[in-house]
């Protein structure tokens, strides 16, 4: 009898392991966390470039455990700060989205608006204007929307940056925070969009003044000077100097009673660590990843925008902001590890935009590349439409595309087409502008489809101007020192794309993807809808 029986209770013992194990197999899992990490203005090649310097732990981590799309570009124009966190974030784009730029000019209003400017909140955390900001001008949901949303709002999802706009947009419309630096005293913010009052963790955080702190040593090479092989040597014409300083060179020494200390702040790879400490702040003040729903940080570094304008991508000082870069995140990702456990959240890395060579550089160099004097060419454009209409206010605005008068044209009968073909005729000799470009009828042009399509993609009807002057690759209006981005081509477009984690696989791809892919690839994994806006597609790991 006992034969009998040990093998029936065996074979019962199996049964219900096994059903227990295939109703725990369908279950549906989730990350505790992701983490979103974006740099303002780092361009794909800056993963290499500096890789044999990196540490184990960083961007090489990322790159080495995770999901590496090595060709994934923006695909529409400018590539500016505002419309890349917002492109991030939604899967959308301007047209769609309505951030068409950090600025843009409103017909209506007769004034340029800021991208997340809301004269209706109130800063939370300083008696400065400085948090009278929120999402209400993008025009779509977020990832961290969306998540929210899927769980009805348990999921907690936070934002932060030194910058406002790296802040806002990515943490979307119903974020339970999100935090911004004030250049006026070194500390971090919020408006009444979020709270009425700051947490206890922000405070405490705020009171340790790190800025002072991180800064008073001054800015001195993190390796020994000599070794900075893949930059051009220290004091270049084309570098710009930082306030109180007589030439662009290390050590950058600051003075801490300065005025403008905070502010000058934000031109230092310290910025990138006081992001970092604020980052990991959150994490343990808000319990982030400790819930029962996935939860959402966006973290945005925004120092390396500021030093490239300043010194470009080049030079020294970009390249020691990122070998310290790279150690910031290497202590975001053991923050992970440590709290959550490895592989049980999600990070990716990406960036706002690429950025331009220094065009003193490309020119010492013999490239080509210059610089379009902005005020000059503006003041061309108003004196030949003068000479022409006999009008001298067709123009109401030039925010990097021109506004014109919408009812002084209707009045007197004046296209688009003619105030195009009439600056294009003017200009036709000048090689550094390639086309003027109707935007209520791009396809008029004769430019490459390719070029075409992501002006159009950058182009919404609400708040975009009415010509796009095309400049020619490497030249841009504005500094004689320094560089900036915003252009159609593939040094502003081609940015990094790097997963890692919660069923993440190990591998790489080189198919071209759009910037409009990230969301929906997260979004994808975490089994919600996407964005109202999005355009995307999921990118397929394997």
């Amino acid at each position: 009898m006992k034969k009998i029986i040990l093998p029936t209770f065996l074979i019962l013992l199996t049964n219900f392991c096994f059903a227990q194990k295939k109703q725990k197999n369908m279950e549906v899992s989730k990350p505790k966390i992701v983490v979103g990490l974006v740099v303002d203005q780092m361009r794909y090649d800056f993963l290499y470039r500096y890789y044999d310097k990196y540490s184990e732990n960083g961007f090489k981590r990322l790159m080495n455990e995770g999901y590496n799309c090595k060709n994934l570009h923006y695909n529409y124009a400018p590539t500016v700060t505002a419309a890349g966190h917002a492109a991030i974030f939604t899967g959308s784009i301007p047209s769609i989205n309505g951030m068409v730029g950090n600025e843009w000019y409103d017909k209506k209003l007769g004034r340029v608006v800021y991208c997340v400017e809301d004269s209706t909140v109130k800063t939370v955390g300083t008696t400065t204007n400085a948090g009278k900001m929120s999402p209400k001008n993008l025009l779509v949901s977020t990832i961290a929307d969306q998540l929210k949303l899927s769980n009805n709002f348990q999921s907690k999802t936070i934002g932060i940056a030194l910058k406002d706009r790296g802040a806002i947009l990515p943490a979307g419309h119903t974020a339970n925070g999100a935090y911004w630096y004030d250049g006026s005293d070194g500390s971090w913010i919020s408006s009444t969009h979020y709270m009425n009052e700051l947490p206890n963790w922000v405070k405490v955080f705020n009171d340790k003044k790190l800025p002072l702190e991180l800064i008073k040593n001054n800015w001195n090479t993190l390796l020994p000077i000599e070794q900075y092989t893949e930059s051009t040597a220290d004091n270049q014409v084309f570098e710009s100097k930082l306030p109180g300083e007589t030439a662009p060179v290390f050590p950058h020494k600051f003075d801490i009673n300065k005025k403008d200390i905070y502010e000058i702040f934000r031109t230092t790879p310290f910025g990138n660590t006081l992001t970092k400490e604020m980052a990991i702040a959150a994490i343990n003040g808000e319990n982030l990843g400790g819930g029962k729903f996935t939860d959402f940080l966006t973290v945005s570094f925004s120092s390396p925008d500021y030093i490239g304008h300043a010194f470009g991508p080049n030079s020294i000082e970009t390249e020691d902001c990122y070998l310290r870069l790279d150690k910031d995140i290497a202590d975001i990702l053991t923050h992970l590890d440590t709290k959550l456990g490895k592989n049980n959240y999600i990070v990716f890395l990406t960036a706002d935009h690429g950025v331009a060579d220094v065009p003193g550089f490309w020119k010492a160099n013999k490239l080509p590349a210059g610089l379009l004097d902005y005020t000059s060419q503006v003041k061309k454009m108003k004196e030949v439409l003068l000479a022409k209409f006999g009008l001298d206010n067709l123009v109401s605005s030039v925010q990097g595309q021109i506004y014109l008068n919408d009812a002084l044209m209707k009045d007197k009968g004046i296209t688009i087409n003619q105030i195009r073909d009439e600056l294009s005729y003017t200009f036709k000799n000048n090689l550094e502008i390639v086309d003027f470009i109707n935007l209520k009828d791009p396809n008029s042009s004769n430019q490459p489809t390719e070029i075409i399509n992501i002006i159009k993609n950058g182009v919404n009807n609400n708040r975009s101007g009415d010509i796009f002057m095309l400049p020619a690759p490497m030249y841009f209006t504005g500094r004689n020192t320094g560089t900036t981005h915003g252009a159609v081509y593939n040094y502003d477009t081609h940015v990094p794309a790097v997963f890692m984690g919660w069923r993440i696989p190990k591998g790489e791809s080189s198919l071209r993807y759009s910037i409009s892919d990230i969301a929906p690839t997260i979004t994808n994994l975490l089994n919600i809808l996407e964005g109202s806006g999005n355009i995307g597609n999921p990118i397929i790991m394997k």
